[in-house]
C-alpha cells in the first residue's frame, strides 16, 4: 500500500475521484467525464496511478491540471457574499419563511409555501440538466425587491424562468393575464417579460422569458402569448431542444457573469 486514499465527490452533477495523502491533502483527481487524471505534483505519479487503478474505466490522459479559464478565474475572485451560485431554488422565500413563519393556526396554506413548492420543483428539474452542458442559477435578486426565479444558461440560449404553482388546477391564459383555478387573474406574463428584459440588460445577451406551471390539470389560451414560452414541470426539458446557439465557453462566461451579485445591482 502506498498510503493514498481515493475519495469520490460530486461536482456539477459529475463524479470526481480525489487522491489524498494521509493528512487529507489532495494530490490528484480523476475526472471520468474528461478521461483525465490531473496531478498537482509529478513526484508521486506512479503511486497515484496505482491507487486509481481499480477505478479507471478506459484510456486516460495524465498530466497537470488545466489552466483555469477566464470564467473560472472570475468565479475564484468573487467574495462569497457576492456569489449567487450557492442559492437554493426559492432561496429568498426560504429566508423569508425562516424569519416570519406566520401564525401556526392558519386555516389556509401560506401562499409563500405554495410559491416555494413551485420554485423548488422547477429548480430541481433545471439542476438535473447540469450534465447536459447547462448552468442554472436560482433566486437572483433585482433592485426593488424583485427577483428572477431561475436563470438557465445552456447550448439553446438563456432563459429567465418564472415558476407558478398550479397543482390540480386549471390555468387560463389571456396575454398578459393568467388565471389559476378560482384565483383572480393577474398580469403574470408582464412580470415574466420584465424579468427577462432586465436579465438581458444585465448580461448584454438575449434572455428568453418562460412561465413554468407546476402540476396544472389543464392549460388553455384565449390568445397566444407574445414572446413568452409556456411550459410545465413535465415539459421543461423542451427548452433544451432547439439548436445550439451558445458554445460551452460562452455558457461558462455567462454563468460566471450571472453569479456575481454586482451584475444585478444595476438593473
Amino acid at each position: 500500500m502506498n498510503g493514498l486514499r481515493v475519495i469520490p465527490t460530486w461536482r456539477h452533477g459529475q463524479e470526481r475521484l480525489y487522491v489524498c495523502l494521509t493528512d487529507g491533502r489532495n494530490i490528484a483527481w480523476y475526472d471520468r467525464e474528461a478521461a483525465r487524471i490531473n496531478l498537482i505534483g509529478d513526484d508521486r505519479r506512479e503511486d497515484v496511478l496505482e491507487a486509481l487503478g481499480p477505478f479507471i474505466t478506459g484510456p486516460v490522459t495524465v498530466g497537470p491540471p488545466p489552466v483555469p479559464t477566464p470564467a473560472e478565474l472570475a468565479r475564484l475572485s468573487l467574495h462569497p457574499d457576492d456569489d449567487l451560485a450557492p442559492n437554493r431554488p426559492g432561496e429568498a422565500l426560504i429566508v423569508d419563511l425562516d424569519r416570519d413563519p406566520g401564525p401556526a393556526h392558519r386555516l389556509r396554506t401560506d401562499p409563500r409555501r405554495r410559491a416555494l413548492t413551485a420554485e423548488q420543483a422547477i429548480g430541481e428539474a433545471l439542476d438535473r440538466l447540469e450534465g447536459a452542458g447547462w448552468r442554472t442559477l436560482h433566486s437572483l435578486p433585482l433592485p426593488g425587491g424583485d427577483r428572477v426565479h431561475h436563470l438557465a444558461i445552456g447550448p439553446a440560449g438563456l432563459f429567465a424562468i418564472h415558476a407558478l404553482y398550479a397543482r390540480k388546477q386549471r390555468v387560463r391564459i389571456a396575454d398578459p393575464v393568467v388565471a389559476v383555478g378560482r384565483r383572480d387573474p393577474e398580469p403574470v406574463l408582464r412580470r415574466v417579460r420584465a424579468d427577462a428584459d432586465r436579465a438581458s440588460y444585465a448580461l448584454t445577451a438575449e434572455v428568453h422569458p418562460v412561465l413554468a406551471l407546476v402540476a396544472p390539470t389543464d392549460v388553455s389560451f384565449k390568445t397566444p402569448p407574445r414572446t413568452v414560452r409556456i411550459v410545465t414541470d413535465t415539459t421543461l426539458t423542451d427548452l433544451t431542444h432547439p439548436g445550439a446557439v451558445l458554445k460551452p465557453a460562452d455558457v461558462e462566461a455567462l454563468h460566471a457573469m450571472a453569479r456575481d451579485r454586482e451584475t444585478w445591482a444595476r438593473v
